[in-house]
């Protein structure tokens, strides 16, 4: 039995798609077992109800399906993901190569039951979707982790900082920490705009800078030199970061920006 998630801000298109999952119940083995009105209710639904395939709208105000379905991706068993879109032709031809499904609103009960029937035979396709959300400029708002088997969503507007530490990247805000196996390349590819770095290990948000600070050095300590260096000042933080010498001109730049 394949069980369905629907997930639309409208109404009337919920409904529209779960008349349409009634239908296709005739010549497969399926049960609808929720819907959800948005982005963030959708993720908290599939830790819930853990559904095989979510339908799932593009464009939401809270958060697009596209970041819902990166977020999604992240999870130890994603269900297989059948995007809903009223996406022109050139948005659909990119679905296409990256291998995803689509329908196209307003969705045919015909093309719902070949969807669901190929999610059905295929895995999950977690692999491209930050290829896909990079090609379509679709940057989350919000970063996912795994706390204690829950996905936990950070806003990215809250991030203060990432600096990575061994084999995880620690997220900082004003409130807390939290832990990624995301690499901080591939964050600072995605945020580039919002983010400085500082040193090869740190990201800071140009946002949370609040000035800077010279340290003077200490030549017999491991690693410092004795002209010393600059570090910044974070805003509503007392903690101060390290700023390399190579990446003190881009860091200072980016302040007076």
């Amino acid at each position: 039995m394949l069980k369905v998630l629907v997930v639309d801000d409208e109404p009337p298109a919920r409904a529209r798609l779960a008349q349409l999952l009634s239908d296709c119940a005739a010549q497969l083995p399926l049960t609808q077992v929720g819907q959800a009105d948005g982005g963030v209710a959708a993720l908290a639904a599939v830790a819930r109800l853990q559904p095989d395939v979510v339908l799932l709208d593009i464009s939401m105000p809270d958060m697009s399906g596209i970041e819902v379905a990166r977020h999604l991706a992240r999870m130890a068993a994603p269900p297989a993901i059948i995007f809903v879109t009223a996406f022109d032709d050139h948005a659909l031809k990119a679905f296409e190569v990256q291998a995803l499904d689509y329908l196209l609103k307003p969705v045919r009960v015909d093309r719902l039951l070949a969807a669901l029937k190929r999610a059905q035979r295929v895995l999950p396709r977690e692999a491209r979707l930050d290829e896909l959300a990079r090609d379509l400029g679709a940057a989350r708002t919000q970063l996912s982790v795994s706390e204690r088997g829950r996905l936990v969503l950070v806003p990215v507007a809250d991030i203060v900082y990432l600096r990575a530490e061994l084999k995880y990247v620690t997220i900082r805000t004003v409130a807390r920490e939290y832990l990624t196996e995301e690499s901080l390349t591939a964050l600072e590819s995605e945020f580039g705009e919002r983010f400085v770095r500082i040193h090869r290990n740190a990201l800071v948000a140009r946002s949370y800078i609040a000035g800077f600070q010279r340290v003077k050095g200490r030549p017999e300590s491991d690693g410092d030199s004795p002209e010393g260096h600059w570090e910044v000042l974070l805003r509503d933080m007392t903690e101060r970061l390290p700023i390399s010498r190579r990446q003190w001109p881009t860091v200072k730049a980016a302040a007076r920006a």
